[in-house]
């Protein structure tokens, strides 16, 4: 192709009074068939690692969820032992001052049997 003929190419003629024999027209450019579906797998693709690291992100804190819960258990366990141990040695010192307790006279022995 020469010059003048792919400089003709876009250009259309207008026989109109008053304006100019030559003008040029803006051809619409658009994307194929190809380029959208390619486009559209781009898009899907993106949106898959979007939902894909906010699941992963979201697994991350049900571990560290998991983590705490048990860690929760196993405090309250011990919080539990550890209540009834209190009582345990709590209840000596009330039975030991109680009124009944008080009462009481020590036994001394008094001679051994022969």
């Amino acid at each position: 192709m020469t010059y003048s003929s792919s400089v003709a190419v876009g250009r259309q003629r207008y026989a109109v009074r008053n304006h100019n024999s030559v003008s040029f027209k803006a051809s619409a450019k658009a994307l194929g068939p190809v380029s959208n579906t390619i486009i559209l797998i781009v898009l899907a693709c993106l949106l898959g690692l979007l939902y894909l690291s906010q699941v992963t992100k979201t697994n991350a804190y049900g571990y560290q969820i998991n983590n705490l819960q048990q860690q929760q258990a196993s405090l309250e366990n011990e919080h539990s032992s550890l209540q009834v141990a209190s009582a345990r040695l709590q209840s000596l010192d009330r039975v030991q001052s109680s009124a009944p307790a008080q009462k009481m006279v020590a036994v001394t022995p008094s001679g051994t049997v022969q």
